[in-house]
């Protein structure tokens, strides 16, 4: 049984194996991302366990480039669910 489709040329077979490469490379890197963005939420998540087992009078610090900043323990809570926010989205996103 002979197919009914004429053969592609050379040139169209190339292109495709050029896509298929390159979306792969991109599959590569978006699950590279997602790796990384679920270990910085973890992170996030750990830190955040441990902070909320601290009294609330305890003196915290948030390092802001090669200084450190006196903070509450709320707003340190904020930042680290703010942090695991965003690293869910983006997950959401690249999948």
């Amino acid at each position: 049984i002979a197919s009914s489709l004429p053969p592609t040329p050379p040139q169209a077979f190339t292109e495709l194996q050029a896509k298929v490469i390159d979306t792969q490379q991109k599959v590569k890197l978006a699950d590279i991302q997602i790796e990384q963005l679920n270990k910085t939420k973890k992170h996030a998540h750990l830190t955040d366990t441990e902070v909320m087992m601290l009294v609330d009078e305890t003196r915290m610090y948030e390092g802001v480039g090669r200084m450190f900043i006196l903070q509450s323990k709320g707003v340190i809570h904020n930042q680290l669910l703010e942090k695991q926010r965003i690293a869910e989205e983006k997950i959401k996103e690249l999948e």
